[in-house]
């Protein structure tokens, strides 16, 4: 064992080696191991050109530890960089506790430092990976080393705020499985998390014995103090505040970057959300976002051709590697920025085979058409036209009823599909489109509503219904009440009293072009599924409530003053 003292740092390389790869065209040292100020191990590995002077390094921190994770590496220092696979604080060699997302600001800080001080770096680095690893990126920025030169994160997730472990302060069963992936062992454990059957089995039984949330893990006969400890937090509070910028800390974010999301990732309200907070708070921002009819993989360089009965336009099939890499060449080696690059905001248009581009997000809230959420005798429309205030339209909800499980377990998510799931929920057809147009942006709106309970989880859906009679699925929203007025407090309605809600924090994104002959629909539901905690109404902390609270059932009155609005790039 190596010992070598650097300033304040500890560095212990444990059971190091170098080995070539079969074609001697890389070194890599694997099993490298750092101790940090507050004597915590991280372990990393380094894949390096054979001969290779000092370069630019490409930092990829991950907390899906895996042998495999080297023959990515590869791809970057094949390009010519020095690549390092940084694993989350307490995965491969590290003797510490997993605990993700609460460590990353200060240990990628901590690991650049140690890089940076390596005879094969130039004492420049820039970061890419999705996912958790574009998480990481931004809490690298919360406390940003002056030698991180770039970050490209993709997919990336939105700790606490916004989409994971909770989606708008509401909790997704997700989460759970999720963590047996990470927390199993010291590396991935894909054969637990791959298993749908077992976790839906889990959700399935949570679900139908009414148990409060807080119960998931027991449930699934692995109690998780991280899971426990997430749940006690359901405010935006200072627990998941010391993770990523807050507030001001993105206007001190002065490195260029490139996001890189999707309409349909599970973590575009994430992607957006920095992209958003970035020009909020730093009017000179240098970010790029590309984004298009992407999932969660897409968004991350596998993009597939049809992604749940949808075909994408041909042109959506782009090389991102190669994007990727003209990036980190642009930013290091002043080589020419990619092509591709035409703007700030590079968006698809799906259904018109076209890629393009403007400068600015708010672009897309110039031109928002409303759409008032009516009942006219009896029929729920989308209408231009501002209806009777005192009119409503009416939904109930057993919360007890847990017969549905099956049914809601075994929904296939189609971005095209012939019907809709319409229990739960109400939906409001506009009339038919006189002429083509092009839909991009995110719909916001206004909820005048009034409801029997104190709080109430709900989603909304927004669909092309094409002239055929099949639906297109374009953009949802989910939302707790109680945190409508501030993000980061509950405040609990008044049973039966006329409320005014507002829809204005809406992070999905999505382009398309709508037919002449189609029909908006918006869809409005109660949250009440196996994969979503379920909010009885009650007041006290969502996660404690059981199925013993829902008593009567829930009722609410949406009145016809409530609107819709949808971003259009031409009037209707």
């Amino acid at each position: 064992m190596k010992k070598i003292i650097l300033l304040n740092f500890l560095f212990v390389f444990s059971h190091v080696f170098a080995q070539k790869d079969v074609k001697d065209q890389f070194i890599i040292y694997d099993s490298i191991k750092i101790t940090t100020k507050d004597n915590a191990t991280l372990s990393l590995s380094v894949v390096i050109n054979k001969n290779q002077k000092p370069e630019n390094t490409i930092l990829i921190n991950t907390i899906y530890s895996d042998v495999k994770n080297i023959e990515g590496a590869k791809y970057f220092t094949k390009n010519g960089y020095a690549t390092v696979i940084l694993n989350t604080r307490g995965k491969f060699l590290s003797t510490n506790e997993i605990e993700p997302f609460e460590h990353e600001a200060n240990d990628i800080y901590e690991a650049i430092d140690w890089i940076i001080k390596q005879p094969w770096s130039n004492g420049n680095v820039g970061m890419i990976g999705g996912s958790y690893l574009g998480f990481s990126q931004w809490a690298a920025t919360k406390k940003l080393h002056p030698a991180l030169k770039t970050i490209v994160p993709q997919a990336s997730v939105g700790a606490g705020i916004i989409d994971f472990p909770m989606n708008n302060h509401i909790f997704m069963a997700y989460s759970l499985r999720w963590l047996h992936q990470v927390t199993n062992g010291k590396m991935t454990d894909y054969r637990d998390f791959n298993d749908t059957k077992k976790w839906n089995s889990v959700y399935k039984k949570w679900y139908e014995s009414g148990k409060s949330f807080r119960k998931l893990d027991s449930i699934s006969g692995k109690p998780n103090a991280v899971f426990q400890r997430w749940i006690d937090h359901p405010n935006y509070d200072e627990y998941w505040k010391k993770m990523i910028p807050y507030q001001n800390e993105f206007s001190k974010i002065n490195i260029p970057v490139l996001t890189t999301t999707g309409y349909f990732d599970a973590n575009i309200s994430g992607a957006l959300y920095y992209f958003r907070q970035h020009y909020k708070y730093n009017a000179n921002a240098d970010h790029y976002l590309i984004i298009g009819p992407y999932d969660h993989s897409g968004a991350q360089g596998d993009i597939k051709n049809s992604l749940r009965n949808y075909t994408i336009d041909p042109v959506s099939k782009i090389d991102l590697y190669k994007i990727w890499i003209g990036w980190f060449d642009y930013i290091f080696k002043h080589k020419q920025k990619p092509d591709f690059l035409k703007d700030k905001i590079n968006y698809q248009v799906m259904g018109t085979n076209q890629w393009r581009n403007v400068n600015s997000i708010d672009a897309f809230e110039k031109n928002k058409v409303k759409f008032y959420l009516k009942n006219e005798n009896s029929a729920l429309i989308a209408s231009k036209i501002k209806g009777n205030d005192e009119n409503f339209s009416s939904l109930k909800v057993d919360l007890s009823d847990r017969s549905d499980a099956d049914e809601l377990l075994n929904q296939k998510g189609n971005i095209i599909d012939s019907t809709f799931y319409t229990k739960n929920n109400l939906l409001f057809y506009s009339d038919a489109f006189k002429n083509d147009f092009e839909l991009s942006g995110s719909f916001s709106g206004n909820l005048t509503m009034s409801l029997n309970k104190k709080d109430v989880d709900l989603y909304i859906s927004l669909y092309e219904l094409m002239p055929d009679g099949r639906r297109f699925f374009l953009s949802s929203y989910v939302k707790r009440i109680s945190y409508a007025k501030n993000t980061e407090s509950r405040n609990l309605l008044t049973p039966n009293k006329k409320e005014s809600i507002r829809v204005s924090d809406n992070n999905t994104f999505v382009s398309k072009k709508i037919n002449k002959g189609s029909k908006i629909v918006v869809m409005i539901g109660v949250v009440k599924s196996p994969f979503w905690e379920i909010n009885y109404g009650t007041g006290k902390k969502v996660s404690d409530e059981n199925i013993s609270d829902a008593k009567e059932p829930l009722e609410i009155k949406f009145y016809n003053n409530s609107y819709m609005e949808i971003p259009v790039v031409e009037n209707l």
